[in-house]
């Protein structure tokens, strides 16, 4: 397991938007925190409970984080060159079911890379009753350098419907997934976009950014507020 973002809440406090973060292809739940939580603000994290995991698959190869992070790295599920068929894709469903049911419950996943391309197809996933089936509903995502699965099998299911749960969205000027980060921005129904110069990675958020980031925030942060509320009722009534 990876570590949390920040501290545990302060009994009545507010609650922060709680998210299970699915780091990149061959690197790991702590290189992923030391990306977000090394370039984003203090005031944008202090606003998210963010817990970072590990995938369950040891790296079959090259890291292309070697020698900027160090190994271990994790791979949530491989995949050949057309990235059209998955090997151990159903063990890495479950996996994440296990995580969420273990360190949740959570309102939403952030994903970068390989963990973007899988959260963002979760919901639909959910949806259907093939995945997550046991946790609550995935309510929010935030999708760094995203992609929709090639697969046909996987895209019929996962984008069946579009994507109705508010996202945030980070598209690179030179990401080498640009072309696919924007066909999955279509699949979704009211989605938050973050554009950047940079490439394939985590960006550090320019003022033009914070203004979206914050917007997206202040709108989760509202849901989510409004959701505990629901449920101290609903556990009043029942009592």
């Amino acid at each position: 397991m990876g570590s949390l973002g920040g501290d545990a809440e302060p009994q009545g406090a507010r609650r922060r938007p709680r998210f299970l973060c699915l780091h990149g292809f061959r690197t790991s739940g702590e290189i992923m925190r030391k990306q977000v939580l090394g370039k984003w603000p203090a005031d944008v994290t202090a606003r998210l409970d963010l817990v970072f995991a590990d995938a369950p698959f040891p790296a079959e190869g090259k890291s292309d984080v070697e020698g900027i992070f160090d190994p271990p790295y994790y791979e949530w599920f491989q995949f050949d060159k057309s990235f059209m068929e998955y090997r151990n894709f159903d063990k890495c469903l479950a996996y994440i079911e296990e995580l969420m049911i273990k360190d949740g419950p959570f309102d939403g996943l952030m994903g970068f890379s390989q963990g973007s391309i899988l959260s963002a197809a979760l919901p639909g996933l959910q949806e259907q009753g093939l995945a997550l089936t046991r946790v609550p509903k995935v309510k929010y995502l935030i999708i760094i350098g995203g992609a929709k699965f090639q697969s046909p099998t996987v895209a019929g299911k996962a984008y069946a419907n579009k994507i109705a749960c508010p996202s945030l969205h980070f598209i690179g000027e030179n990401d080498f997934l640009k072309v696919h980060g924007e066909k999955l921005i279509e699949s979704c129904v009211d989605p938050f976009v973050i554009r950047h110069p940079k490439g394939h990675t985590v960006p550090r958020l320019d003022d033009e950014s914070l203004v979206v980031m914050h917007r997206f925030l202040e709108k989760i942060e509202g849901e989510v507020l409004e959701y505990s509320s629901k449920d101290v009722n609903e556990t009043e009534v029942g009592m």
